[in-house]
């Protein structure tokens, strides 16, 4: 159904929420303390279910930590904090972290939220379910439970990066007691959840809405403050835009209109768009070439294609300056691993063309040198505008380019199934660590057909492969961020991979709407400091 004010607000009526105070559209005013009640509105993706414990499509992400509390949550230099976890202790030898349990949760349903819980969502969900968990917890060998209250993770090899994929958008704890004997996968309580967070799932009308409500019985009271939450399914950018000029949402998330037109929104008087909040995302937009094609085997013919691509043009064009040129694969804003001393690409046309001759790449009498395709991810204009572009540059050096755009479905299946493709123009989420976030787009072991997000490239390197493995098992921070920096400067000479923007993962909010930016993930957050001002 598409968004009008009629069809979302008569859903809020039947739900039984028409008579929770709606904000008003006003200049930004403070509270002196964060006030209680109102019903926030956001935009959001319609997902496919609620649960994010073994499926990170971004929409959940924006869920996960609403419902769900995770064992810790990171301060904006992505240090863990206690949430579930008051404490945690690790061995000396990496191989042992004993977790100290808050007391007194509760699940929604009322159970009690115990070690077990976690015990069972380790070893039972992320561990084996989760795309990205089955590499984080792949040393894990097993939880021990000594008490309700004590969680002790013991692992084969010592796991470090374990400490920063603890919140509940990556790690998210299920209830065991509704879990357990059960079809993971397909258990009801997917598309119902029972968590531990600040809000309540109370109601989802397909092609509509989702609406959550206001957890009374939150641990960390008086929390939250808001009386729910409503996610308001739009599928038009335009028309999305229009709600948030309109004040019919509060909070877009997710880069949720196109860029070309978020400067123009965020510098109306009610609207706005935080400096902070999506940091523990680390979102890059980089290029993916499938290794599998003969002519990108030579790596000349790689390093031609990435002179040819202006990436401050991109940074400036496409993404409007919400983003900077990317130098590699690891996103500046994951500053503990980043480094900037590796291989150079600067813009050259001439330099491309130059390599490709080199490489025997040799025009033809029409002027071809070779044709290809180019698949847009299909989750923004900016992913397609980037596929224009590069249609353009690649005309310069001989090289023709068959733009094919799609849904979801038929471009998973090409890209990482059927590895169907030449060259994609896509992103994600480089997260907390490069060994969740990163790794899966170049480690050899994880060329996975049919897994989303993948090394679709077939990207096959003893040398990365080497300091990649070694990065997960190494305990010492400082020789760790070594091996991620000889990491990034393998893959820039190989090159299997276009890094092309660290983006920011804007979100466009009402000024009235505050605290959803305390933490690095921004909109993707609980929410449980969030209030509105009136």
């Amino acid at each position: 159904m598409s968004f009008t004010r009629r069809n979302v607000f008569a859903g809020f009526a039947a739900a039984g929420l028409a008579g929770v105070a709606m904000p008003a559209v006003v200049s930004r005013a403070y509270a002196a303390t964060p006030k209680k009640g109102g019903l926030l509105r956001m935009w959001i993706a319609e997902p496919v279910m609620l649960t994010g414990a073994f499926n990170s499509t971004g929409q959940i992400y924006e869920i996960s930590g609403k419902l769900f509390d995770g064992l810790a949550c990171y301060d904006f230099n992505l240090n863990p904090k206690p949430q579930l976890a008051l404490s945690w202790d690790v061995s000396a030898d990496g191989k042992s972290i004993t977790f100290k349990l808050r007391p007194g949760v509760k699940w929604h349903d009322g159970k009690p939220f115990t070690a077990s819980d976690v015990q069972f969502s380790a070893l039972k969900v992320w561990k084996e379910l989760h795309p990205r968990g089955r590499s984080t917890y792949r040393y894990l060998a097993d939880v021990e439970v000594p008490d309700a209250l004590t969680a002790i993770f013991k692992f084969e090899r010592p796991s470090p990066y374990v400490m920063n994929s603890l919140a509940s958008v990556e790690s998210q704890i299920l209830p065991r007691h509704l879990y357990e004997g059960t079809d993971i996968l397909t258990n009801p309580a997917n598309l119902k959840p029972i968590g531990t967070g600040p809000f309540k799932f109370k109601e989802w009308q397909r092609g509509q809405y989702i609406i959550f409500e206001r957890n009374p019985d939150y641990w960390d009271a008086p929390k939250p403050y808001l009386d729910g939450v409503v996610m308001v399914i739009i599928p038009d950018a335009a028309s999305r835009a229009v709600a948030l000029e309109a004040g019919e949402l509060d909070v877009a998330g997710a880069i949720p209109v196109p860029l070309a037109d978020a400067h123009r929104l965020a510098a109306l008087p009610t609207l706005e768009i935080p400096v902070q909040g999506s940091e523990a995302l680390a979102f890059q937009a980089f290029m993916e070439l499938n290794l599998r094609r003969p002519y990108f085997q030579d790596v000349r013919v790689r390093r031609a294609m990435y002179h040819a691509i202006d990436r401050n043009f991109v940074r400036k064009s496409i993404y409007f300056d919400f983003a900077k040129a990317a130098t590699g694969p690891i996103s500046y804003e994951n500053a503990k691993f980043y480094t900037a001393d590796v291989p150079q690409y600067e813009f050259s046309i001439a330099k491309a063309n130059a390599l490709l001759d080199e490489a025997g790449m040799k025009r033809q009498s029409d002027g071809l040198r070779f044709k290809i395709t180019h698949d847009p991810l299909p989750a923004g204009d900016h992913f397609s505008r980037t596929g224009d572009y590069f249609k353009q540059q690649m005309a310069q050096l001989g090289i023709a380019v068959d733009i094919r755009n799609q849904d979801f479905p038929t471009y998973y299946r090409r890209v990482y199934k059927d590895y169907d493709f030449d060259t994609t123009s896509t992103g994600a989420f480089g997260l907390t660590d490069p060994t969740v976030g990163i790794q899966r787009f170049y480690w050899s072991k994880n060329i996975v057909p049919g897994v989303a997000f993948s090394n679709g490239s077939g990207y096959s390197s003893a040398e990365a492969d080497k300091a990649l493995e070694d990065a997960q098992t190494e305990v010492d921070p400082a020789k760790r961020a070594a091996l991620f920096r000889d990491f990034q400067k393998i893959v820039m000479t190989d090159l299997p991979l276009f890094p092309i923007a660290d983006a920011r993962y804007i979100t466009i909010k009402s000024k009235t709407v505050m605290n959803i930016e305390v933490d690095p993930l921004g909109a993707h957050g609980s929410f449980a400091e969030a209030y509105l001002a009136r």
